[in-house]
């Protein structure tokens, strides 16, 4: 591949109704300009074509426009890449076929994401884009730990298996990790928890992810703001049979009803905690549930490692809640994970370590940024 000139990325997360991007210039690792378009088919803006001439139109008024030779690619975020799909690859019509043949594993990602990239191939067919997947991070599992319990033969007819998502987050994360130990990812197991309205867990041995919590999609795992999380499967056929439940409706009911909003109404930590210093009961049991699962996840990861040199939380509760931290860890001793109470509570956009000075192993706060994972990885390949 040619290289281009430019040193600039924009990055464009097309979802069902909004456009999020940001245009980043790698030569720097600097952050030019980022927006949202919201409400796409449900106000001023048509559709996603219209939302990506929105987007040209305001980095055009800041000087930053789609035909400027400084742009060097437009990277994609893609929630399922499938087994095919492991690592940044290069758009063409035969990818985007690829990954529409992938709509049932994210019936509710991908036809987006497709969306997004359709349109930003019309306005810059000259120009290099590259999707970026969610469980390209995966694809590295152990096959014992990808696969389920389940008939083999089925499982491969119908791609029943481990992918796990959030991987650029995980990715970007865990060599965050790494640095701010002084130490290069080759040489640091790391436990990643990407707390947010959904949340995963992950073991990332050398810089290699071996474990992830979310599964053949992102319900799996770890109590979400709306989503279940592990649940036993019979529950499924139980609400079927005795509930009278269609299947969309147990599908709502797991996705969007469950998690910390079906134990006590509300899926923001912020307002769950303001409630438990009330002393409401229920608010208090949700948090119980929620870092209950979030203790589990942790030994169990701590098992598979072997050896854990630091556990790291990121995304929008893993780095603004300091009594989830405190609360997950607690009791850990044993394992050599001990929060320091005066670090883990103060607030700070930067990365930092929480951990007391006796735990062997690190405790940190590392904000996320699945962007600039995004923009490294589409640079990385337009320049190869």
């Amino acid at each position: 591949m040619n290289r281009t000139p430019g040193t600039r990325v924009l990055v464009l997360n097309s979802g069902s109704s909004s456009v999020k991007y940001q245009l980043l210039d790698m030569a720097g690792g600097t952050r030019l300009a980022s927006g949202l378009v919201e409400r796409i088919g449900d106000g001023p803006v048509a559709d996603h074509a219209a939302a990506l001439k929105q987007v040209a139109d305001e980095l055009a008024a800041q000087g930053l426009g789609l035909d400027s030779p400084e742009l060097a690619a437009v990277g994609h975020r893609v929630v399922h890449g499938g087994i095919r799909f492991t690592e940044p690859t290069l758009i063409t019509d035969e990818v985007v076929t690829a990954i529409e043949e992938l709509v049932p594993l994210a019936p509710l990602h991908n036809p987006a994401n497709i969306t997004g990239i359709k349109v930003a191939r019309e306005l810059r067919p000259d120009l290099p884009q590259v999707a970026v997947f969610d469980t390209a991070f995966h694809s590295t599992l152990p096959e014992y730990a990808a696969r389920y319990a389940i008939d083999t033969a089925t499982a491969d007819a119908h791609g029943v298996r481990r992918y796990g998502f959030h991987g650029t987050s995980h990715a970007y994360v865990s060599r965050a990790t790494a640095e701010l130990l002084g130490k290069d990812p080759s040489e640091v197991n790391v436990i990643v928890l990407h707390l947010g309205n959904g949340a995963s867990a992950s073991a990332v041995r050398g810089g290699t992810c071996v474990d992830t919590s979310m599964g053949l999609t992102p319900l799996e795992g770890l109590v979400m703001g709306t989503r279940s999380g592990d649940i036993d499967p019979a529950v499924i056929f139980h609400l079927s049979r005795v509930g009278g439940l269609s299947t969309d409706e147990i599908d709502d009911l797991l996705n969007k009803r469950s998690g910390l909003l079906g134990l006590c109404g509300d899926n923001d930590m912020r307002e769950i905690g303001r409630r438990m210093g009330e002393g409401d009961v229920t608010a208090q049991l949700a948090f119980d549930v929620y870092v209950h699962r979030l203790r589990k996840y942790v030994g169990a990861y701590t098992a598979v490692l072997g050896r854990v040199d630091a556990i790291a939380f990121t995304a929008g509760v893993g780095e603004n809640s300091a009594a989830v931290r405190e609360a997950a860890l607690r009791g850990l001793t044993a394992l050599g994970v001990e929060v320091d109470a005066v670090r883990n509570a103060v607030r700070s956009p930067s990365a930092r370590l929480i951990s007391a000075a006796e735990s062997r192993v690190a405790v940190a706060v590392v904000p996320t940024d699945e962007e600039m994972e995004i923009a490294t990885q589409a640079y990385a390949l337009v320049q190869a």
